[in-house]
Formats: structure tokens, C-alpha cells, sequence
């Protein structure tokens, strides 16, 4: 995927017209990937640059505070220096304001297409415990459909809980296992017995059944999707 500069918006030359070739350059590329419900990390990266023009435009001074964590230290030292060349010049300021209210403008109905496939997708998941499900379900495995493919995959999952000073949030770690065709005897319930056995380290991990009956591209859209829909099912049942 083409990727857009943190900074874009505010390095090099402010000029309107370049900034908006820029810019639809990149959300053409973005779109092409939708149209094949290709969300990650394109939804993502997407999001991030919203943001970035949000902050910017709600607090130009503060700039330390006002972008994402995913800007490095020389990353906000080089915006502070291009904003300090530039703080003194109105027509540049009005530019630069013009070139992020545009953007913003443009992003937006990119960022909705993206949410609406995440929504489409998440509806089309399906996950069913396998077996009794223990107290703490936070390290398993888990089984992942991807339509009609006779192969599915086996994922070891941990779900992490770090919280701030605001509320708690939850991630998960997977790692790729193995593949497996379903069948007679190749059922989740066998499976899991056979996980069991095979790894003693996780004596009695909880197992889930993880299908869609669409068939979606797998490490941009589904295994994503299903990682985040599997901590919000675990997170309600819990």
C-alpha cells in the first residue's frame, strides 16, 4: 500500500494544490484495497492520519501532547521546528488550515466504507465455544472458518489486560499453529482433545469455533476482525 507521511501536511512545500494531489493519491490507493475488502492495515494507517489533522487543528501549539504515540520523539521535534518557521506566517497558516480541512473533508467517507465492511464482516463471524469453557478463558486456542476453504486454521491466542488512569483495555497475542480439513473424525471437539494432549502446558484451555460463510481475504480482513471480535466475546462472557 502507498503510505502517506506523518507529517505530510506540513512538510515541504504548503502548497494547496500539491497537498490535494498528495492526498487523493493515497486515498485512491486506500479505496482500491476496500473495493476488495482489503481492510488492514489500510483502515488503521487511515484513522491515525484523521487524527493526526484532528489534533493538529484543535491544538497547533501543544504539539507534544496533541499527536499520537506513534510519532517518535524526532518525529515531534522535526514538526516543532517546521511549525516554528511557519507559526509567524499567516498565508502559510491559512494554507495549512485550507490543505487540513480538505483533507479531513476527503478522509471521512474513506474511514465510514472502511467501518461499514468491519461491520459487514463482524456480522458474518460466528463463534461457538468448543466444549466447557474454563473460569479464566483469557489462553486458548482457537479455530478460524474462512468461508468455504476446506483448510482451516489453528491459532494459540492470549488476551492481555493493561489499563490507564481511565479504564482498562484488552489485546491479544495469536500465534499461527497449523491447518486442518474438517471431517468425520477432524471435528473441534477432536481437536481440541487432541491440542490437549499435545501441549501440557495448557491443560485445560478454552477453545472456540471461530466461521464465516463469506469468504474474505485472510490476514487483511478476517484474521483481524476475528482477533477483535474474539476478545469482545470473551470480554462478555467473562
Amino acid at each position: 500500500m502507498k503510505e502517506l507521511s506523518k507529517n505530510w501536511f506540513i512538510e515541504g512545500s504548503i502548497d494547496f494544490e500539491h497537498k490535494k494531489y498528495i492526498l487523493l493519491d493515497y486515498l485512491q490507493e486506500i479505496n482500491r484495497h476496500f473495493d476488495k475488502s482489503r481492510l488492514y492495515p489500510n483502515l488503521t494507517d487511515l484513522i491515525f492520519h484523521f487524527n493526526n489533522l484532528l489534533y493538529f487543528k484543535k491544538n497547533k501549539t501543544m504539539l507534544q501532547q496533541a499527536f499520537p504515540q506513534r510519532l517518535t520523539l524526532a518525529d515531534i521535534e522535526a514538526v516543532k521546528l517546521t511549525y516554528q518557521k511557519i507559526v509567524d506566517d499567516d498565508s502559510s497558516m491559512r494554507e495549512i488550515e485550507l490543505i487540513i480541512t480538505y483533507a479531513m473533508q476527503k478522509m471521512d467517507p474513506a474511514i465510514q466504507t472502511g467501518k461499514e465492511i468491519y461491520d459487514f464482516v463482524e456480522k458474518c463471524l460466528v463463534i461457538d465455544p468448543v466444549g466447557i469453557v474454563p473460569l479464566m478463558p483469557y489462553h486458548g486456542y482457537f479455530s478460524l472458518r474462512n468461508g468455504k476453504e476446506k483448510t482451516h486454521g489453528i491459532y494459540e491466542y492470549q488476551i492481555t489486560i493493561f489499563e490507564n488512569k481511565d479504564d482498562k483495555y484488552r489485546g491479544i497475542n495469536i500465534q499461527f499453529l497449523e491447518t486442518y480439513e474438517e471431517s468425520i473424525t477432524k471435528t473441534p471437539e477432536a481437536i481440541k482433545l487432541d491440542l490437549i494432549r499435545r501441549n501440557k502446558y495448557l491443560p485445560n484451555p478454552a477453545v472456540y469455533y471461530v466461521q464465516s460463510d463469506i469468504t474474505f481475504p485472510l490476514e487483511q480482513t478476517l484474521l483481524p476482525v476475528a482477533k477483535r471480535s474474539l476478545v469482545k466475546y470473551i470480554s462478555h462472557a467473562a
